[in-house]
């Protein structure tokens, strides 16, 4: 397993399981997942046309959602560029139509008359509605003329732009944000503000400047964005139009891809249990059978060496009817691995029982405590679960526990809801270890993992060094009771 166990806050020992067999005195060890519930999910998940269809139009409508945002965006860059250049392109018309023509020495120096004439010249050929402020500003900061009376005669000092466009000489235009000391009487939040230099016959230079009406541009904005969107909500929906089928055509191909593969598994599977069924069979109608003839035939050879006064054969003939009895053990045992048979014929406690018999190490000792078959009412898969976890955490205790109790408890422990739990009182290990870096030959905890990974069923473990070993596995949903 490639997943780092997860610590959880709970005891060793809840009401939900068996009193550890264990000294109560010592302190329980938390509780770790091994399992990975994520391995279950996606073993669990299946393509669904639906979920596809559903996942292709939330992609489009995050799309349609993005490009808006981004359409909204470059539509209003793009309407303030067209604003600021019209804006430019009318002061431009203005000054070289209308103010420099109108332009004299009178005015220059400001003379109020000159100033009144000047401004009655410019109202008549301005648009009110489009152009909001007009200014005439001499090189040192003197506003000559201005459609606010009150701006008449003051000197402001020229910002960066307005040099700029004097020293030019060039048409500077931008969007204003009217934050400087003469736009105190400026109305908005913001207005296209365009400085360009004029000059008198004598090539005296004066700024002009023109402050327009910020509202054209938020109208070219939205009949920009508008003409944007419809075009790419078409483009998308038409893609929409010309994947669906295609992904709909896919789906069915993958459905039917997967259903072959689980029908490839499944043979696979029941390929492996009928292989290990035949062997069990052989095993059993063989080897096991001729080795109890041998172990009776040796036997009464050692009795008739004995009779005959021949101890030292007796002795040998015992020792080697010893070690056929030992070999006719491992054999039985081994036919309970491959294929347990109380499991199929009489159900997972019987199975449990012959697992707690098949325990051969002088110390350890296993004892059972289950509910009956029909008050468990386990699938068979779940039977299975069950006994897989059992019979490799019986035989981790047997190996690696030491001298030791071990107990096998499974109960249903909630509405359709069994847990079997599996306990020693051995000298544990460290869990942490034993997932991330295992030892050569001991990859026990890891085989559990895998096993366990499936959906409905949750394995974890409570083992420290010195502190025993408690297994727990649930089973619910898909892995629980039968309906």
């Amino acid at each position: 397993m490639g997943t780092d166990p997860t610590t959880e806050s709970l005891p060793a020992t809840s009401p939900a399981g068996p009193a550890p067999v264990g000294d109560p005195a010592r302190p329980d060890p938390p509780w770790v997942l091994v399992s990975d519930p994520a391995a279950a999910e996606v073993a669990q998940e299946t393509v669904r046309p639906r979920r596809i269809l559903a996942q292709l139009l939330g992609g489009v409508l995050a799309a349609m959602l993005l490009v808006g945002v981004l359409g909204a965006v470059a539509a209003s860059k793009l309407a303030e560029r067209e604003a600021v250049n019209d804006a430019a392109s009318m002061a431009g018309v203005l000054a070289e139509a209308v103010v420099q023509p109108a332009m004299t020495d009178a005015l220059m120096a400001g003379d109020p008359a000159a100033v009144d004439t000047f401004g009655t010249t410019i109202r008549r050929s301005l648009d009110a509605d489009t152009v909001v402020r007009v200014k005439l500003w001499r090189p040192d900061g003197y506003v000559l003329y201005a459609d606010e009376p009150q701006l008449i005669g003051r000197t402001f000092t020229l910002d960066d732009d307005q040099r700029e466009a004097l020293a030019g000489p060039k048409t500077v235009a931008e969007i204003s944000r009217l934050g400087a000391t003469e736009n105190q009487f400026e109305v908005g939040d913001k207005l296209v503000e365009v400085y360009r230099p004029v000059w008198m016959p004598d090539g005296r230079t004066a700024l002009f400047e023109i402050y327009v009406s910020y509202e054209p541009v938020a109208a070219r904005t939205s009949q920009l964005w508008r003409g944007f969107a419809g075009v790419t909500a078409s483009s998308l929906l038409l893609f929409v139009l010309i994947v669906t089928p295609l992904v709909l055509a896919l789906t069915k191909r993958l459905r039917g891809a997967e259903a072959q593969r689980v029908a490839l598994l499944q043979r696979a599977v029941d390929a492996s249990s009928d292989e290990r069924r035949r062997i069990a069979a052989t095993l059993h109608d063989g080897p096991v059978q001729e080795l109890a003839a041998t172990s009776f035939t040796v036997s009464g050879a050692s009795a008739s060496a004995a009779r005959s006064g021949d101890s030292a054969l007796a002795r040998d003939l015992d020792a080697a009817a010893t070690a056929v009895r030992a070999s006719i053990r491992s054999l039985r045992t081994l036919l309970v691995d491959l294929h347990p048979p109380a499991l199929s014929r009489s159900g997972v406690v019987a199975a449990l029982a012959d697992l707690a018999q098949s325990v051969r190490a002088e110390d350890v000792v296993v004892r059972l405590d289950t509910d009956t078959d029909d008050e468990l009412a386990l699938t068979d898969e779940a039977q299975r679960l069950v006994h897989r976890v059992a019979q490799e955490c019986v035989r981790n205790a047997a190996k690696h526990a030491g001298p030791a109790d071990v107990l096998v408890s499974l109960h249903r422990t909630g509405p359709g809801v069994v847990t079997l739990d599996v306990v020693d009182d051995g000298r544990g290990f460290d869990v942490e270890a034993a997932m991330t870096d295992p030892e050569p030959g001991h990859l026990g905890t890891q085989l559990l993992a895998e096993a366990a990974s499936v959906p409905g069923a949750r394995l974890r473990v409570a083992a420290a060094p010195g502190a025993g070993t408690h297994w727990r596995l649930d089973l619910d949903g898909p892995m629980g009771v039968r309906a």
